[in-house]
């Protein structure tokens, strides 16, 4: 079973995503993650997204969908995949979907995490307090969200007339959201 978990940054796709993880043996792809990654190594690529996130800038849908291909080309991770913040732009959307495609995979189930900016704020500061993401600066957390909600709506156009598109309260406790989740996906 595949998975897409999408919402601006806080919502708590993350979390949600681990406990997918745990429910269905999965693997969890989250492109922020990727790309800390690719920073901690300090790589070429790293050091553009470094550029990118101090400017509130998403980083290029060119990096982000080739770190993706190598995920999705992967045969141990056939149908396991659930997707944390990824696809954020219709065109890497378009390139899930092409990628999928050819390896003979689909979305069993898109999730959007809908949180208001306040939340998203405060969530943040919480966050930043407590694992010192170098992301989690207030000021680059408010265009992020900005640039987020602006960057989203064809992509939140794109899945949101699929019948597997269902749009959650992020806002609600974890437990709450878990629950609804499950309940979707009969586990």
């Amino acid at each position: 079973m595949n998975v897409i978990l999408f919402g601006p940054p806080g919502a708590g796709k993350g979390t949600q995503a681990k406990f997918l993880v745990k429910q269905l043996n999965n693997f969890q792809i989250s492109t922020g993650d990727m790309l800390r990654d690719e920073i901690q190594k300090n790589s070429e690529i790293g050091k553009k997204i470094v550029e990118d996130m101090s400017e509130g800038r998403f980083v290029s849908d060119e990096i982000v969908n080739s770190l993706i291909e190598n995920v999705v080309f992967d045969p141990k991770k056939k149908n396991k995949l659930i997707f944390d913040g990824y696809p954020r732009s219709l065109t890497q959307a378009k390139n899930l979907e092409k990628l999928l495609e050819k390896t003979n995979q689909k979305i069993d189930f898109v999730f959007f995490l809908n949180v208001n900016r306040e939340t998203i704020i405060k969530r943040i500061e919480q966050r930043k307090s407590i694992e010192n993401r170098s992301d989690d600066d207030l000021n680059t957390t408010v265009r992020r969200y900005d640039k987020y909600m602006e960057t989203t709506k064809p992509v939140l156009d794109f899945y949101s007339k699929n019948s597997n598109f269902y749009e959650l309260d992020g806002s609600s406790k974890i437990e709450e959201i878990t629950a609804k989740i499950n309940s979707f996906l009969n586990v």
